[in-house]
């Protein structure tokens, strides 16, 4: 790839010949017979250097490769399209995974193959050697290095071998296909915006206990408690993980002349009891610490604080918005239900929200 550089070796270098120390009588023994540098072994031609249907029959051969880089490429993203993964079918996800890596690991192996393949074949195989030099060279030095760039190019034939180099460019393009056509696994099949502004809670849905979905009564709440809550049909939802992450509350029972509520909202509690979401507005931790005397919650990862007197605004920390409120009342029986699902995105914020 580079010229033999001949020049001639200069103080420090690292092949500079060492001469014959001189020594004084009675000291140790120096031999002067340095080791002589054997020189490059003789230039062997390779078949292709002798007989120009072989180079042909190499270029052909390389191109094959990146060309059938290109096919595997194509064949993962058809197979990705061919065996989609189905929810709950193990087999599915087998069958997808193992033709998709197939086609993947196939079509950049391809591109391996030919690389190498025409580097011993078609590339000039003589031996050279180069100087060692300091850090940055002279201007000459530099001006040497971009000739070589540019001797590289011509040596390996890159700009004169079209086949090759446009085989190897589809190749390449076609290789980053499967990565692009499986990006559409990084996000849910529906709308962020819709995933996030809604949780399980709906008019009706019974307020129960985290985690055995026992329905609460409003009776059980006593001034001062706090219960950790869920919709009492999460246990039945087939993602309850991600359901919970955005349907747990906190329910409070506070003195109903210590609650200054807000225009509209002054049916959202009953007697007192309060449900706000358990989702830090910062970056979603659980907030699961109730100061029963101060009726502050607390967000332990971050220590933003939210004043439940004062419909759970933030008092301290970094989180930017109050906790959203859960509108909640009773029925017949005196359970605890919701009126509705909450009025704004649980969470933190997001890029979609309104505000």
């Amino acid at each position: 790839m580079a010229d033999h550089d001949d020049e001639t070796p200069g103080t420090g270098s690292a092949v500079e010949k060492s001469e014959p120390l001189k020594t004084s009588a009675g000291t140790a023994v120096v031999t002067t017979d340095a080791f002589e540098n054997p020189g490059e072994p003789p230039h062997r031609l390779r078949v292709t250097d002798l007989d120009p249907k072989e180079e042909k029959k190499a270029e052909r051969q390389v191109s094959f490769l990146f060309f059938a880089s290109v096919v595997f490429s194509v064949l993962a993203v058809a197979a990705y399209i061919a065996f989609p993964i189905t929810p709950g079918d193990t087999g599915s996800i087998r069958l997808n995974n193992l033709f998709l890596g197939l086609g993947i690991a196939l079509g950049l192996l391809s591109i391996g193959i030919g690389a190498v393949h025409w580097s011993k074949t078609l590339m000039p195989a003589r031996e050279i050697t180069e100087m060692r030099h300091l850090t940055r060279g002279s201007d000459a030095t530099r001006a040497k290095a971009a000739e070589v760039f540019t001797l590289g190019n011509k040596e390996s034939g890159f700009g004169r071998r079209a086949l090759i180099r446009n085989s190897l460019f589809g190749a390449v393009v076609a290789f980053i296909l499967p990565g692009v056509v499986i990006f559409r696994d990084l996000g849910p099949k529906i709308d962020p915006n819709t995933v996030l502004r809604h949780t399980m809670w709906k008019k009706g849905s019974y307020l129960s206990l985290d985690p055995t979905g026992t329905r609460i009564k409003a009776a059980d709440v006593t001034l001062g408690s706090v219960f950790h809550v869920i919709p009492e049909d999460l246990l039945q939802s087939q993602d309850l993980l991600e359901e919970k992450a955005k349907a747990a509350v906190l329910l409070m029972r506070l003195n109903p002349a210590d609650l200054n509520e807000p225009a509209g909202r002054e049916n959202w509690q009953y007697d007192g009891i309060v449900a706000y979401s358990k989702i830090c507005t910062h970056v979603g931790c659980p907030v699961a610490l109730y100061e029963q005397q101060t009726h502050h919650l607390l967000c332990p990862c971050h220590q933003s604080t939210f004043d439940v007197t004062n419909n759970c605004h933030v008092i301290f920390g970094p989180a930017s918005r109050p906790l959203p409120q859960l509108p909640i009342t009773v029925d017949s029986e005196g359970y605890l239900v919701a009126q509705s699902d909450f009025h704004e995105p649980v969470g933190p914020s997001f890029w979609e929200r309104d505000r």
